[in-house]
């Protein structure tokens, strides 16, 4: 089995003499960033060695993206548009029919390069106090969990086969080092960030980034609602070495936000359709509850107080606990809502 040529690095982190314990090991998120041969350019990105990975398996093909509008910075002027990154990479696509996806792959009973130096990666720790993992696992309550004293590739696949686990891995992002999020896995912090209509910049955003990932945090979120997000959001990709995620109605929102209350409902229905096929909520504020709607009997009666969310297109009246209200939509949707 060809092991990856991508680097599993490890840090300890150091527990005080009053602990009575060693110094934990645990795999270093931050990539390259703190390994003292590489150097640095932002200007060029991350090395991109998941790409010769992907490529080895076939079923893809380079292809020209399509130009960026104005529309994709939230029509930025040109005194106020940001640096835009200028080291592209033609994206890929898949070929017909082949396969993919982690997915796609465990559930064809093929061991992929990501789940290998995933299998690494999970073990950093575990080398070190093997001796100990067995006493570790019969101590205490495993809640179902099937944790294996020693992670192994195939243990991996099964997981993502049966549903279990994913490999968040982009085909596109082949600056990211692969790791794992499921419950027979370690634990995993995401980090979020991102710029809005009031301050930041890019440089910014990069900078949080790279202190979050140097921090520990194994996944970055990007929450951006101010101007200039996609040339944001591609410094912010092409220089991260973990997997980073995005709020594809975000751009929506921001954009509604910024025109002196004045709805744009036709731009926002476009960033909608997007966020329907990512499959994700619109205005779901993420600091707050999951949504629910109240039960009819405890309808609002004031119609002021009636929060919406639009769920493929379509206006949803009701008070929905963990949505994010927003005062121009309201005036303009309230004719449609037939509250």
């Amino acid at each position: 089995m060809p092991r990856p040529t991508c680097a599993c690095r490890l840090r300890e982190i150091m527990l005080s003499e009053g602990a009575g314990e060693p110094n934990l090991p645990v795999y270093d998120t931050s990539g390259p960033y703190t390994d003292p041969t590489v150097t640095i350019d932002v200007n060029a990105g991350l090395s991109r060695n998941r790409l010769a990975w992907v490529k080895e398996r076939g079923g893809v093909e380079e292809y020209q993206g399509r130009d960026i509008k104005p529309e994709d910075n939230g029509n930025v002027g040109a005194s106020h548009a940001a640096k835009a990154f200028t080291a592209h990479h033609k994206p890929l696509r898949v070929l017909g029919d082949h396969k993919i996806t982690q997915l796609e792959f465990a559930r064809a009973g093929i061991i992929t390069k990501e789940m290998i130096y995933v299998a690494e990666r999970e073990n950093l720790g575990r080398k070190q106090q093997l001796e100990r993992a067995e006493a570790a696992l019969a101590d205490g309550e495993s809640f179902g969990a099937e944790v294996p004293a020693f992670v192994t590739p195939e243990f991996v696949r099964s997981e993502i086969a049966r549903g279990r686990a994913i490999i968040p891995c982009n085909i596109n992002h082949a600056e990211l080092e692969p790791m794992i999020i499921g419950r027979n896995f370690l634990t995993k912090i995401n980090a979020n960030i991102g710029n809005s209509a009031v301050t930041s910049s890019v440089e910014e955003e990069v900078d949080k980034m790279v202190w979050a990932i140097r921090w520990g945090a194994d996944t970055v979120m990007d929450l951006s609602t101010g101007r200039n997000i996609h040339t944001t959001r591609e410094w912010i990709l092409r220089n991260c070495a973990d997997p980073d995620r995005h709020r594809a109605d975000l751009p929506g929102a921001g954009e509604v936000r910024r025109r002196s209350g004045q709805a744009d409902l036709g731009a926002l229905q476009g960033h909608a359709d997007r966020a329907v096929r990512t499959g994700r909520r619109l205005f779901h504020h993420p600091r707050r509850r999951a949504p629910a709607l109240h039960p009819p009997h405890r309808q609002p009666r004031h119609r002021h107080r009636v929060a919406r969310r639009l769920d493929h297109g379509e206006v949803v009246p009701g008070a929905s606990q963990g949505e994010l209200p927003l005062h121009a939509l309201r005036r303009d949707l309230r004719p449609h809502a037939q509250v």
